[in-house]
């Protein structure tokens, strides 16, 4: 009777799941479902469409007339270079707070992981006035500090849990080896830090690749543009071309959706380390 009721809640749980994971990807499947159909198609009734003809062409106008290398470039670049410097910092705030005795490492640690909970749209008035007065807008500074600053609170968290969890007596043989703070941290500490720094490296690649909210408000050329933009260009020609619009977010949300869909079990598995060891 008991292994009865086992299948049937297994059962049960994988209808549960199926049906919360058709849901979360029915957004993605009509995005790309109508970014292939024409826009007339549209208005037509039903939730999803079969295309009369699969129009490529409109992945064609959106590669080409949304500059979607250019700020894919942009992207790529900003994304890169935020993932090395989260990565880097949050490694060396870790090991400060926790194995480094100092008279306020608790509160600095405390105070470096309560920045989780600032909304990024409080910092938006005053960090512009900021980059206004050093003339940092339109540069690449203007997104690197911001998406540094907001990811970093969650990267040390993540680090802190395995730092925690490492033997002291590494770092204390190191020490006796004549290795100074910097070779013990980078040498010794940070090559058994692998799973966390994939997990911080995925999660602030993801939080950053698709943000819009900072990019809008600090840059105001091309320049140093990013992703999210190339849907604005269709505002003008294209902006009843629906199909087109489509076919640039998809393009868009793509790299995101690879990169997660390739990496999940590496943020799965850090998560849950973290916490564990945490």
């Amino acid at each position: 009777m008991k292994e009865k009721e086992n299948k049937i809640g297994k059962v049960v749980l994988w209808i549960v799941l199926i049906a919360v994971a058709a849901i979360q990807l029915f957004p993605l499947i009509w995005l790309v479902d109508f970014s292939l159909g024409s826009s007339n198609e549209m208005f037509t009734n039903g939730l999803l469409i079969i295309p009369e003809k699969i129009r490529w062409d409109n992945y064609v106008k959106a590669f080409v007339d949304g500059n979607f290398l250019h700020y894919l470039r942009n992207s790529i670049l900003i994304n890169t270079l935020a993932v090395i410097l989260v990565v880097i910092i949050s490694i060396m705030a870790a090991f400060a707070c926790q194995r480094m005795k100092w008279k306020l490492n608790g509160f600095v640690s405390t105070l470096l992981v309560l920045g989780m909970m600032i909304p990024i749209h409080a910092t938006l008035l005053p960090n512009y006035k900021i980059y206004s007065a050093l003339h940092l807008t339109d540069t690449v500074w203007a997104l690197l500090i911001p998406y540094v600053a907001f990811s970093m609170p969650q990267g040390m968290f993540l680090m802190t849990g395995f730092i925690q969890a490492l033997p002291k007596e590494l770092e204390e043989a190191a020490v006796m080896d004549g290795c100074g703070i910097y070779r013990i941290v980078f040498q010794i500490v940070t090559p058994l830090l692998k799973p966390s720094i994939a997990t911080v490296a995925i999660m602030t690649f993801l939080n950053n690749w698709n943000e819009f909210m900072m990019a809008s408000t600090y840059l105001s050329t091309p320049t140093w543009k990013t992703l999210p933009f190339s849907v604005l260009e269709f505002t003008g020609e294209y902006s009843s071309n629906y199909a087109v619009q489509f076919a640039v977010m998809a393009l868009t949300a793509a790299p995101a959706v690879i990169v997660y869909v390739i990496l999940n079990k590496h943020i799965t598995k850090g998560v849950a380390m973290g916490a564990v060891k945490g």
